[in-house]
């Protein structure tokens, strides 16, 4: 039985050659040693600096529809013209 022999000696091979894929993962925060650290350590926030944060994300989001919207304006009104300069409207 050759052909099954040859079989199960081409996986062993494959398999003595295959990268280790549990390396992959030592350099992350934790790892999955005894030492392993499983709570992360986050600053407190105080009440004012939560409320900045909110501030400017909400001053971030009002910029970027403002954006949004000029920019649409923009492009509809050169739309516009384009179909009323090649007498498409």
């Amino acid at each position: 039985m050759p052909l099954g022999e040859s079989m199960i000696s081409s996986l062993k091979s494959n398999k003595s050659i295959r990268l280790d894929k549990s390396s992959r993962f030592k350099k992350t925060l934790g790892g999955y040693g005894k030492n392993a650290k499983s709570e992360f350590d986050f600053p407190e926030a105080s009440p004012e600096l939560l409320h900045q944060i909110k501030q400017k994300a909400k001053k971030d989001h009002k910029r970027h529809q403002v954006i949004s919207l000029v920019s649409f304006i923009i492009l509809f009104g050169i739309g516009i013209y384009v179909l009323i300069y090649f007498n498409i409207i």
